[in-house]
């Protein structure tokens, strides 16, 4: 393939992967694979950092689109961003220490967990139960932040769905403030990932730039869908991707 028509393909993946992980997260399931199909021979880390380009600009844009609609909590999101960051660095640096692929059993089951729950609660995330955010809350959210982000920097497949399911089960959000507040958090552990692999790796910015553009009209698609259809068609989309992130890692797991 030439690399126009390689620029358009992947312009094109980028693009659906804005306006799913607008909604619910899950972009990366679909971003990096195209990647890693289209560069077999390129090192993870470059296609990882790489695909954190295209990212950020589309959560920054879904962020924003969310938040002059959604009042975003900024009293326990902002702690929990900044956690998130420090979680992503030290996450991405782990990965030397320890290979990934171990964590692929626990996380199926987790996933598998939350799929279920949030399946047999119907309720769960269609009306917000938030109390007023105090100390416990600030405490939960630096927990989220730090242990998700830790998680989004060392692996990632489900980042934004752990925060989504967490923010709705902890803290009390129905899915719409749950998902611009899983977007504040998400730029912060992208932010940490780019400086990470900025550093250490080269990446392909030309390429992610273009992706970048793709995934930002992609995310401004989704996000408009989601603030429209409200926390039920959130909710339909969420476990949608869980159970697509299930199977995936299910094959990764044990067919691969």
């Amino acid at each position: 393939m030439d690399t126009e028509l390689l620029f358009v393909a992947l312009g094109l993946a980028a693009m659906f992967a804005g306006f799913v992980d607008a909604v619910v997260g899950g972009g990366g399931l679909i971003q990096i694979p195209a990647l890693l199909a289209a560069f077999p021979a390129s090192a993870p880390a470059n296609l990882f950092g790489t695909n954190k380009i295209a990212s950020i600009v589309g959560t920054t844009s879904a962020a924003v689109q969310y938040s002059r609609r959604v009042e975003i909590p900024w009293r326990v999101v902002g702690p929990g961003a900044a956690a998130a960051l420090l979680g992503s660095w030290y996450g991405a640096k782990a990965v030397v220490f320890l290979d990934p692929a171990v964590l692929r059993p626990l996380i199926l089951v987790l996933l598998i967990l939350v799929a279920l729950y949030t399946f047999v609660r119907k309720d769960l995330g269609t009306v917000s139960t938030e109390p007023a955010h105090g100390r416990r809350s600030i405490a939960l959210a630096l927990g989220i932040g730090a242990v998700i982000g830790f998680y989004d920097g060392f692996f990632g497949p489900g980042t934004g769905s752990f925060l989504i399911f967490l923010f709705i089960r902890l803290l009390g959000m129905d899915f719409l403030r749950a998902s611009v507040s899983a977007k504040v958090l998400n730029v912060s552990t992208n932010l940490a990932a780019i400086a990470y692999f900025a550093s250490t790796v080269e990446l392909m910015w030309k390429l992610g730039l273009v992706m970048a553009l793709c995934n930002l009209c992609g995310a401004l698609i989704g996000s408009r869908m989601a603030l429209k259809r409200g926390s039920g068609f959130v909710r339909r989309m969420f476990l949608a991707v869980v159970t697509v992130l299930i199977a995936r890692l299910a094959y990764d797991t044990f067919l691969r």
